[in-house]
């Protein structure tokens, strides 16, 4: 008696096969519905086991960090002896002729490397200024530039005597002066005329607003102006330069930084070519929890012409980077979309594909049987 009071709950009645009408139409519908059905299922696996990525923006209340500036740049048509790496910021940090970090390769005319191992700017400037240990110690002359209130008595090195004059607020022209031509500055300039530089590495600098810029000639601070000199280094500069690389911070799987593989071409005359930065923090969490601390950047580009062939230019040629930071922080998380939730869809795919396609089936079937039914009646009449 209970058996057969459930069986009044049935939702799925059946019917005996006699009573079961098979179509072409019907058979049709089946094939599309499982080829339709199969095509889902594997979009689902592929959605199922590619990872998600979440975004999410908040304020970076982050004080007091430092920002690593990565970069791999090449000068197709400025030689090393010519380029200097300087930093500085809103704070008032200066960085003058950066090279503890970065490293130069010496270029041909054809983009070829001319040394096997690249050198750092540091051991350039230690080779330059090294004396031979069988000179005795002199007080070399520094030309006029003498100052015993600033305790500049000496000058025994090119360096010094460059440091004396920027002090003053002079020029130097180091063909002139005895200590770059034995320290062979003169030879160095002349010997890599016409090649181009790679100049790659990092610089760490505080986390906020400034500016970093590659320039010709040796720069220095004058009543708290940033100076560049580049009187050694007489002639045109053509600033044309490809960015192999450049990215604020550590890498994070997916990160696209704009800058990459960017070349720019000087054809005409002296100019600066600027890149205004817009940095974002970016604190990127993969699947296994581990944390990235780092940067996102857009860009924006502008070319100035400072001279054209034969002038003198009005400013300072070069390729400068003006960076700011965002107030706002994006966090990119990695998640992986749950087995509940893969078959949750599996479900709804099947029951939905089925669903409609009873509901066609029947629409055909019975739009097909009128249609019969209305011929047949014409037949008689």
């Amino acid at each position: 008696m209970l058996l057969s009071q459930l069986k009044k709950l049935d939702a799925y009645p059946k019917t005996i096969d006699d009573f079961r009408i098979k179509t072409y139409s019907g058979a049709i519908v089946s094939i599309l519905s499982g080829i339709f059905i199969l095509w889902l299922f594997f979009s689902q696996v592929s959605l199922y086991t590619t990872t998600d990525i979440h975004h999410e923006l908040f304020v970076d209340t982050t004080r007091g960090e430092k920002l690593k500036i990565n970069m791999d740049i090449t000068f197709h048509h400025l030689p090393c002896a010519y380029l200097s790496l300087d930093a500085m910021d809103v704070s008032g940090e200066h960085q003058f002729d950066v090279s503890h970090t970065i490293y130069k390769k010496r270029l041909s005319s054809t983009g070829m490397p001319i040394q096997d191992q690249p050198i750092k700017e540091d051991e350039i400037n230690k080779k330059g200024a090294a004396a031979n240990p069988n000179d005795k110690v002199e007080c070399g002359s520094c030309y006029g530039a003498e100052d015993p209130s600033k305790g500049i008595d000496c000058c025994n090195t090119c360096d010094e005597v460059k440091s004396a004059y920027n002090k003053k607020g002079w020029g130097v022209d180091p063909k002139t002066v005895a200590q770059c031509i034995r320290e062979g500055f003169n030879k160095i300039v002349v010997e890599q005329n016409g090649e181009g530089c790679q100049v790659y590495g990092f610089i760490v600098v505080n986390k906020v607003a400034g500016n970093f810029h590659f320039a010709p000639g040796k720069s220095f601070q004058q009543h708290h102006i940033h100076v560049h000199d580049f009187q050694s280094f007489k002639g045109s500069f053509n600033m044309s330069h490809t960015i192999n690389r450049l990215s604020f911070g550590n890498d994070y799987p997916g990160i696209k930084n704009p800058l990459d593989e960017v070349t720019k071409t000087e054809m005409v005359g002296v100019g600066m070519f600027q890149y205004f930065v817009k940095i974002v923090p970016t604190m990127y969490e993969g699947l296994n929890g581990n944390s990235i601390s780092t940067n996102q950047f857009s860009v924006t580009e502008h070319y100035v012409l400072l001279a054209k062939p034969g002038e003198e230019p009005t400013a300072l040629p070069g390729l400068f980077f003006m960076y700011d930071l965002s107030p706002i922080m994006m966090k990119v998380t990695e998640r992986h979309r749950s087995f509940a939730s893969f078959v949750t869809g599996l479900c709804a795919i099947v029951g939905g594909v089925f669903t409609v396609a009873g509901i066609l089936d029947s629409v055909i079937y019975q739009s097909t049987k009128n249609l019969q039914k209305k011929i047949d009646l014409g037949k008689q009449g």
